[in-house]
């Protein structure tokens, strides 16, 4: 007994030690060092500005140290939240920085070229003219507060008189738009106005901003005691309920659940995949990317219960630099949905070896779901 003790505390001061000290050697010119410097990422599932991870400061240098939880570590900086995100010189996004553990006791010091400071008007848009603001502030009443939606039509949406299938997604500040994006933009205008042209597909897209510190409870139909409550199953609600009328009342959508899908990304893809399995008789087809299965393992006995329509197409994609338990648990919650007898024909599910947790992956990786989805090859 004594000996497997000793094993036993040895392992965890080998975990213990397992971390990298981040260093900020470099900051804006003008940065007000009386503001506080958080470190956001996988580890924390991209809160923007937990508290627990909040830079120490000595001398007007800010450092902090990272335990080691998978091979690599996605992370940006911020000054509290998204809107005031590091990002280059002339106000663009970065990509996430990654970090790959190589020794129990890493030091990575980074430079900061500039912070976003909240007023994204001034930065140019990379929207297409056929996206619009469909409401400011659309109300959500499941959960007591309003929502920015943004909406894509395509290009001979005005002259065709045809009815269009539908794509709803989350984290809609990063769909369409760079000059809204914290962290690039997945280029869907772009790639939606491509396939147009090549294979004759067109979509509607209606893109739902996050809730900024609601992200999580909003995108989790169960609560994590380390995060937040859920809000999950009512924000899905708010969608079948409430948006998804109102986006089929006001333009010529084909309202049917093969027409119906619905994509998101890490919390997103979690929730998406919640929301076609709950709601099969609606989201006929369903793009899971980077899911964030970790932060509710309930999930997968969900999924043990519900996973049970014959008719329900699910895309799955994660990449091999997201860390260990983001494709073991994509694999686990394919094998449960396997052993549901979850036609395999209506599941696809890849591994990407350089895939990172980044909308420069998702963005990569947009074209090929639609692609399997709708049946396009």
């Amino acid at each position: 007994m004594k000996a497997l003790l000793r094993v036993c505390v040895f392992l965890l001061s080998q975990c213990v030690l397992c971390q990298v000290t981040i260093v900020i050697d470099s900051l804006p010119e003008h940065h007000d060092y009386d503001k506080a410097i958080y470190i956001s990422g996988d580890f924390e599932n991209w809160s923007g500005g937990d508290s627990r991870f909040k830079l120490s400061k000595t001398n007007n240098q800010y450092q902090i140290s990272i335990p080691k939880q998978s091979e690599a570590l996605s992370f940006k900086f911020t000054l509290g939240s998204w809107d005031f995100v590091e990002c280059q010189v002339n106000g663009s996004p970065i990509e996430n920085r990654v970090f790959h553990f190589k020794n129990t006791q890493d030091t990575l010091r980074v430079k900061i070229a500039s912070w976003q400071d909240g007023n994204l008007k001034e930065r140019p848009s990379t929207a297409s003219k056929n996206v619009h603001v469909f409401a400011e502030q659309f109300e959500i009443p499941q959960l007591g507060r309003n929502r920015k939606i943004s909406v894509y039509l395509p290009a001979n949406y005005k002259t065709s008189g045809k009815k269009y299938p539908v794509l709803y997604m989350h984290d809609g500040q990063n769909v369409f738009d760079l000059a809204r994006s914290y962290s690039g933009e997945w280029e869907v205008d772009e790639t939606l106005d491509k396939l147009s042209k090549e294979h004759g597909f067109n979509i509607i897209v209606v893109a739902i901003d996050h809730g900024n510190d609601k992200r999580l409870s909003e995108y989790s139909p169960w609560s994590n005691p380390k995060y937040a409550e859920s809000e999950g199953a009512a924000y899905i609600e708010f969608i079948v309920n409430t948006l998804k009328p109102e986006i089929d009342k006001v333009y010529r959508t084909k309202i049917a659940a093969k027409n119906t899908a619905i994509m998101g990304s890490s919390m997103g893809g979690l929730i998406s995949h919640y929301a076609a399995i709950k709601y099969p008789h609606v989201f006929g087809k369903a793009a899971v990317f980077s899911p964030s299965f970790w932060y509710a393992k309930e999930s997968f006995s969900f999924t043990e219960t519900h996973a049970t329509s014959k008719k329900v197409k699910m895309y799955y994609v994660v990449g091999g630099q997201e860390g260990e338990n983001m494709v073991h648990d994509m694999e686990k919650m394919i094998g449960i949905m396997k052993a549901k007898k979850f036609p395999e024909a209506n599941l696809y599910s890849k591994i990407v070896p350089n895939g990172t947790h980044s909308e420069s992956f998702w963005k990569t990786e947009f074209e090929a779901a639609i692609n399997w989805l709708f049946a396009l090859h």
